[in-house]
């Protein structure tokens, strides 16, 4: 019976706002046109990720191991892009800057996943260059359809359940501190450090998500461009070194847009030396600029994709200079 009691007055003890109040950008003057910068980022991102989905979608040629990884970073960059950008909008242009308790643990949840899927999935396709490059007679028996399905398909369903897992233990904390968040979406940090309560184990998971999805993937890339050096050492012509690692160049770009603003922002904010306004830009742009650039990397960079889109171009405009000679 105490046990019970003891129970119940924890549960009465525990406080969830009803809204939440989302800071964003504060006393920057026209910080409108920043909002406005970044619905155009917006606006070309939707257009080339569902560009580059639907060339990998409908063309069979691309049905390969790689694809299926570009195919899954453009889901991620899309998802990402509309769990993050249309709040923004909605509440900085129109002055909606309150979110529901619910909304705001859903917001948090989509945010964290689809930017873990982008992680994740840099470090897969860099798996499958080390492969081609290293062990390219066992490249079909280890990398395939089947294998990458099964390996992304692993990664949706742990990043799903971690990040179900970190969003769940935001419920057992009192958030009696305030209900204003210092950020632009419902972020993690900013959120459980309103608590009154312990939050140690939220802490701990903000760790563990800096150490699985953006320390953890570094390691692991820039072990497996070791390798892939090693390799090219025993090439013995330039043009077969250069040829392998061109099929390396447009991995490493999305590499480096990627890991770059996630890591100088981390860096900044663990130094202290970032305001709030300068923390909000740094981390919006290192969220929301990655996905727009990835699929004009890969049209520019790729020559699967750029001779579909410029045989495409070609086969419309063909009618039109028939009609024109006609």
């Amino acid at each position: 019976m105490r046990s019970l009691n003891a129970s119940f007055s924890q549960n009465i003890s525990i406080v969830h706002p009803e809204y939440f109040f989302i800071v964003g950008l504060s006393g920057l003057p026209y910080s409108s046109y920043y909002y406005i910068f970044l619905f155009m980022i917006y606006f070309i991102t939707v257009i080339g990720n569902s560009i580059v989905l639907l060339i990998i979608a409908l063309e069979r040629s691309l049905h390969s191991p790689k694809y299926i990884g570009v195919f899954n970073l453009a889901l991620a960059d899309f998802g990402e892009t509309n769990a993050l950008i249309p709040n923004m909008m909605k509440n900085f242009l129109f002055d909606s800057q309150y979110i529901s308790y619910n909304a705001c643990l859903a917001n948090m949840f989509f945010v964290f996943l689809f930017s873990s899927i982008q992680s994740v999935t840099l470090v897969v396709l860099s798996y499958d260059r080390f492969i081609a490059i290293c062990l390219p007679l066992r490249y079909h028996a280890l990398v395939n359809n089947t294998s990458m399905f099964l390996i992304f398909l692993a990664v949706w369903a742990f990043n799903s359940s971690f990040m179900g897992w970190m969003v769940s233990l935001i419920t057992p904390l009192s958030l009696c501190e305030s209900n204003v968040i210092q950020s632009y979406f419902c972020d993690h940090g900013p959120v459980f450090r309103l608590a009154c309560n312990d939050n140690s184990i939220n802490g701990i998971f903000a760790f563990l998500v800096t150490a699985l999805y953006l320390v953890a993937p570094l390691i692991i890339i820039f072990l497996s461009y070791m390798g892939i050096c090693l390799a090219l050492i025993k090439i013995t012509t330039w043009q077969g070194r250069l040829k392998a690692l061109k099929t390396c160049f447009s991995h490493l770009f999305l590499v480096g847009i990627y890991f770059l603003p996630m890591c100088c922002s981390y860096l900044a904010a663990l130094l202290g030396s970032l305001t709030p306004n300068a923390r909000v830009i740094s981390t919006s742009l290192a969220y929301a600029v990655p996905p727009m650039l990835n699929p004009i990397i890969y049209v520019l960079k790729t020559a699967e994709i750029k001779d579909i889109i410029q045989k495409v171009f070609k086969n419309k405009s063909a009618p039109i200079r028939e009609n024109i000679s006609k």
